[in-house]
């Protein structure tokens, strides 16, 4: 472990709850799906929120990265049981490439093996596919494009 991912810590928090660490994970947000990749803000919030298991990664009192986990209604195509969406993934640029997001993943995981589900998927943007393909997530399907980027479907499975 590096000296800067020793100093980055891992919470969770409640919409309701805790309306302040939202408002932070949203602002991490809208500076990396908003302003650097220009993801329509009407694409980019939605009413999952309310519903999902949030992470924030911070550094010192500042936050620098988020990702939430959703639960499916169904399984994804092909699958069983149950099965949850990992999505809104964001670390801020200066704080990339400095394990981050690998953390904020595994606690996601971790949240969704407590919660019982079969298995995880996440729609990746293409070039980010070979982060995930690392955290052990296979690519599934075509190459689709949302919020005008190219994604592409990723699984991984649980048990």
């Amino acid at each position: 472990m590096s000296e800067e991912e020793k100093d980055i810590r891992l919470t969770t928090f409640d919409v309701e709850k805790d309306p302040g660490d939202f408002h932070a994970a949203l602002a991490i947000r809208e500076v990396v799906f908003i302003e650097e990749q220009s993801v329509p803000e009407s694409i980019e919030r939605d009413a999952e929120d309310a519903r999902a298991y949030h992470v924030l990664a911070w550094d010192g009192p500042h936050a620098v990265g988020t990702g939430r986990l959703v639960e499916l209604p169904e399984p994804p195509n092909g699958e069983t049981g149950k099965w949850g969406q990992i999505g809104r993934m964001a670390v801020f640029t200066a704080h990339r490439k400095q394990g981050i997001g690998d953390r904020i993943l595994k606690k996601l995981e971790d949240e969704a093996r407590r919660e019982g589900m079969k298995g995880i998927k996440l729609h990746a943007q293409r070039h980010t596919a070979a982060f995930y393909e690392k955290a052990g997530y296979r690519l599934v399907g075509e190459e689709f494009e949302e919020a005008g980027m190219p994604h592409v479907e990723a699984r991984k499975d649980l048990t």
